[in-house]
């Protein structure tokens, strides 16, 4: 398992693989594990700094987002007006469980989160999928479950 807690990364080391880099000897594809840490980071980044659009950036246009709303919603403006919602203050770490590719341009990434929030923390388990779009690294799928 890697362990990410965000607090600790300066944007450095957040940033070290960009959207659509490859890692060291590996194919057009790159390494899913580092494709997945570097969207990651730039998504818990993006909410510890509360920075909306840096968030809905880390997504596609009609990106699938699945948070604890009730009903799943679409694209970078309902991703913004999740965050929007949430508490000031909130950070998210997390420990990457599992990763895969999916085929030259897909990636999965299963993680446990941990929301930090002013009441208390909130865990969760996260799956993701990563596509990349016009040489980018996206978030396609977003879906959380709580850990009771």
């Amino acid at each position: 398992m890697v362990q990410h807690d965000t607090s600790e990364h300066d944007t450095n080391e957040r940033d070290a693989i960009q959207p659509g880099d490859t890692a060291p000897g590996d194919t057009a594809f790159g390494d899913a594990t580092a494709v997945i840490s570097a969207l990651l980071d730039r998504w818990s980044d993006g909410i510890r700094r509360r920075d909306l659009a840096h968030i809905a950036a880390q997504f596609t246009e009609d990106a699938l987002f699945q948070g604890f709303d009730p009903e799943p919603s679409f694209g970078r403006d309902a991703v913004s007006a999740y965050y929007g919602k949430q508490p000031a203050g909130l950070t998210a770490d997390y420990t990457l469980i599992r990763t895969s590719a999916l085929g030259d341009h897909a990636a999965l990434g299963y993680a446990a989160v941990a929301f930090h929030r002013p009441g208390g923390p909130v865990n969760v388990f996260l799956t993701v999928v990563a596509v990349r779009e016009e040489g980018s690294w996206l978030i396609s799928h977003y879906h959380v479950s709580r850990v009771q």
